[in-house]
């Protein structure tokens, strides 16, 4: 499909009684989530990369407390952690879009998963199945991700990730996955100074986000550099409510955790040759210029950035 047709059908969605159901219609049948079971295994993957960072940082996830920005459809990242030991996991959203019948689709999905949970929580893996079939159970039975997860597993949408009313240096990890490049600026830096506020004294953040044009994804003509060939009206054109883009740099996200007194750690980001390449053939907006070509070709990090012990 061509970006532009559906920036414009998002577009329309975005302002139309209604067109954030007609969306996810649209998404279930023809869109990202058309194959459920490969786009849960991806999520899952995500997941398992996610905890390799962590363990590297040493952060505390079994009986630790996990904050999520972003739960979305289906909480993939939540659950797994529920079945590794979180003690607690609070998940956030600016819109209340978790689905059940999604969120049964994947209890039941994370059953092939099990084994992998186990390894990477050091969890026995007959633990982790028990947990996986008792919590899908009680999903098929009626009961909210709350009571079907030992009240481990606390949604809250519609809610703000930069005002999130928990009580100070309460949290061990707050993470988020693809969710920051859909942010404004302004709004991820409050939510690095909640984060601040929030975490627990040598606790960190975790972030892995997708800095390049989302709209490659569908349509294969542009690649992932496509955007920044726009100013900053001519593509508030195409930004809308289901795929906003904020077009920030991986530099501009290390650099405002550094601003709010996180030192960071573990920093993913790296120039793509084949990026490299493929900025050669566009013409840079002047609103970009401050950047350089490495940090104009990034187009993904995973970052951790921890806060003080004192």
């Amino acid at each position: 499909m061509d970006w532009r047709i559906k920036g414009t059908i998002q577009k329309v969605l975005g302002w139309v009684p209604g067109g954030d159901r007609l969306h996810h219609v649209l998404q279930r049948r023809l869109g990202g989530l058309a194959d459920f079971a490969r786009e849960c295994d991806i999520k899952v993957d995500d997941w398992r990369l996610m905890m390799g960072h962590l363990k590297n940082a040493r952060a505390r996830t079994d009986g630790g407390t996990l904050l999520e920005m972003g739960t979305g459809w289906y909480p993939t990242f939540p659950l797994c952690l529920y079945l590794a030991g979180a003690g607690r996991v609070h998940t956030v959203d600016l819109n209340r879009l978790l689905r059940r019948e999604m969120t049964i689709a994947l209890a039941d999905r994370l059953a092939n998963h099990v084994p992998l949970i186990a390894e990477v929580s050091g969890k026995p893996e007959a633990e982790v199945a028990a947990r996986q079939k008792t919590a899908a159970e009680a999903l098929r039975g009626g009961a909210s991700i709350t009571e079907a997860t030992d009240g481990v597993i606390d949604y809250r949408a519609p809610a703000d990730a930069s005002r999130t009313e928990l009580p100070a240096s309460s949290v061990d990890v707050l993470f988020s996955n693809s969710v920051l490049e859909h942010v404004p600026r302004e709004v991820i830096e409050a939510c690095f100074r909640e984060a601040m506020r929030i975490l627990r004294p040598g606790a960190i953040v975790f972030h892995s986000v997708n800095c390049g044009d989302h709209y490659a994804y569908f349509d294969r003509s542009i690649d992932q550099l496509h955007y920044l060939q726009y100013s900053e009206a001519a593509w508030a054109k195409w930004n809308n409510a289901f795929l906003y883009q904020n077009r920030l740099r991986a530099i501009d996200l290390t650099a405002m955790a550094k601003n709010q007194g996180f030192a960071i750690e573990i920093d993913t980001s790296r120039a793509n040759p084949e990026r490299l390449r493929q900025l050669e053939s566009i013409r840079v907006d002047p609103h970009f210029a401050h950047y350089s070509r490495d940090q104009l070709a990034i187009t993904s990090i995973d970052f951790i950035g921890r806060k003080p012990s004192s």
